[in-house]
């Protein structure tokens, strides 16, 4: 997996609209001719959640979305290798981040999951106080017709949500080509669009967080057993691996070397 220059956005340009709006866009990330089977293991991949969901009576209002889909040896797996828009990702937290969790859109036609109403992706409301950030990744176009993202701006600075009338009136449409990414503060109240077209509208959704936060999965006991010792330094620190808790007074009595939760996990 390689990914392109992001777009020239300055720093300072990048930090005020983070403070103001509450995100950027980043067109042409990911090149479109990787795109094509990213696309493919996504479906199959929302193919093993929607099976999940059912046996465990869960799949209502979750049409078109998926959970935690990595570990399966997809090219999704090797996005966080070659993880992108990592150092604009650093610079929003001013420091190490983890992955909190790594989900799908996929907003099929008609769809009325969860994700369509407007929603914030944190449960407490820190204003000023950054503790994680969402990544949207389009893998099919965003257009008006398939239905692009609708974002609140400025909404992470303004505690109460709005109606869903009020929020439709005010929020920005997002648009968008295959490869393109959105970076926006988890506290702005967003939704997916209605997708009024005939195909589904796909997109990778990832939460990252400062490394003292719950994922919403163990990722170092989700992954395969063994696969830690094939991670990049830059997989290790996404999957929570510097992050761990200790489970024993031998693992927590250690020098700075060999502790769990690394010194730099702030």
């Amino acid at each position: 997996m390689q990914t392109e220059p992001a777009a020239a956005l300055r720093p300072e340009d990048f930090d005020f609209l983070m403070a103001t709006r509450g995100w950027a866009l980043f067109p042409g990330v990911l090149p479109r001719r990787e795109l094509a089977t990213m696309r493919v293991d996504l479906d199959d991949l929302y193919d093993l959640c929607r099976k999940v969901q059912g046996r465990n009576g869960v799949a209502a209002n979750m049409e078109g979305t998926a959970h935690h889909l990595v570990g399966y040896d997809t090219s999704l797996d090797r996005l966080i290798d070659a993880f992108p828009l990592y150092d604009w990702v650093e610079r929003f937290f001013g420091g190490k981040f983890i992955l909190l969790s790594f989900g799908a859109s996929l907003n099929p036609p008609g769809s009325r999951a969860y994700v369509a109403r407007p929603h914030r992706d944190v449960r407490q409301f820190t204003r000023d106080v950054r503790t994680s950030l969402n990544m949207l990744i389009m893998l099919d176009d965003f257009t008006p017709e398939t239905g692009g993202t609708l974002i609140l701006s400025g909404s992470h600075l303004v505690e109460p949500i709005p109606s869903p009338e009020m929020f439709l009136r005010l929020a920005d449409r997002v648009t968008g080509r295959a490869g393109d990414i959105i970076l926006f503060d988890s506290q702005v109240v967003h939704s997916a669009g209605e997708n009024r077209g005939e195909t589904r509208r796909r997109a990778l959704t990832l939460t990252l967080g400062r490394p003292w936060l719950k994922p919403q999965i163990d990722f170092p006991r989700y992954l395969p057993a063994g696969s830690e010792a094939d991670l990049s330094p830059v997989a290790r620190q996404l999957f929570g691996f510097d992050a761990r808790v200790a489970t024993s007074l031998d693992e927590y009595y250690q020098p700075p070397e060999r502790w769990t939760f690394k010194a730099d996990q702030k």
